[in-house]
């Protein structure tokens, strides 16, 4: 029902960052809706988001949109920036459809599996730097840098509950990360693993602490990392294997995390 005007499958992340400045700076939109699909569907309900206007179809447009139906539906525009607030629009949603009893099992679960990750504390925190994008460099922000505490890390350039941010390479080398975890925006391990390269190129790469001890980490940023919904906990809890995999039993999927050597 939506449509992207980027092909992300077919373009290099320093692709997909240019045709996103050409298409802002034109005043196109990153994002179309099927009307004629739209119209059929009759919603009573939709959900959207305002956090980020190249993640996702622009709030204005859905507004727009729900102008042309027959009746006017509820819009609930979801903007969560740390995972109190992914828990309190978990609850929000279940308000909406009448699934109260199931929207609260499923907080009370996800609250249970964050609290068993955060109630142990670490002897030490790695710092960590974490990745969303590599051309441009940018590392996360929102819920990410709260994710990284959570697992017992200190996460270096990211700011909790704040928007990512765009940094320079020196920054990258100045953190002096023991963990560095690759989680661009909307890619999955191997796609991930594939964007790198470029950056394992740069210079001073194989110097990095992070590099040195083999505790740089590829990540399903597009599962785990990217949506502010609750496979934010999966995220968390395999943040938490990835910093202190010596306190931790679970295990790992290759199509969740792969170690770079």
């Amino acid at each position: 029902m939506v449509h992207s005007a980027i092909d992300a499958k077919r373009m290099s992340g320093g692709e997909i960052d240019r045709k996103v400045g050409e298409l802002l700076q034109a005043r196109k939109g990153l994002y179309r809706i099927d009307e004629q699909a739209f119209i059929a569907a009759a919603p009573d309900l939709i959900l959207t988001q305002g956090l980020c206007d190249v993640c996702a179809l622009d709030f204005n447009e859905v507004i727009k949109a729900a102008a042309l139906l027959a009746h006017k539906p509820e819009i609930i525009s979801l903007n969560p920036h740390s995972l109190n607030e992914l828990l309190d629009d978990i609850s929000r949603v279940g308000e909406a459809t009448r699934r109260q009893l199931a929207a609260a099992s499923l907080v009370a679960d996800l609250r249970q599996r964050i609290e068993q990750v955060a109630c142990r504390e670490p002897d030490q925190r790695p710092r960590v730097v974490c990745l969303e994008w590599f051309e441009p460099l940018y590392s996360a922000g929102h819920w990410a840098p709260e994710m990284v505490a959570l697992a017992g890390g200190y996460d270096v350039l990211g700011k909790s509950g704040e928007p990512s941010m765009k940094i320079e390479w020196g920054d990258v080398v100045n953190a002096r990360a023991d963990v560095i975890l690759l989680m661009p925006c909307g890619f999955d391990v191997r796609r991930t693993v594939q964007e790198s390269t470029p950056l394992r190129a740069l210079p001073g790469w194989n110097e990095l602490p992070a590099v040195k001890s083999a505790n740089v980490f590829a990540l399903n940023g597009n599962a785990y990392f990217s949506r502010p919904g609750p496979r934010l906990v999966n995220g968390l809890e395999i943040l938490a294997r990835i910093i202190h995999p010596q306190t931790v039993t679970w295990s790992l999927s290759p199509a969740d995390a792969r170690q770079l050597n």
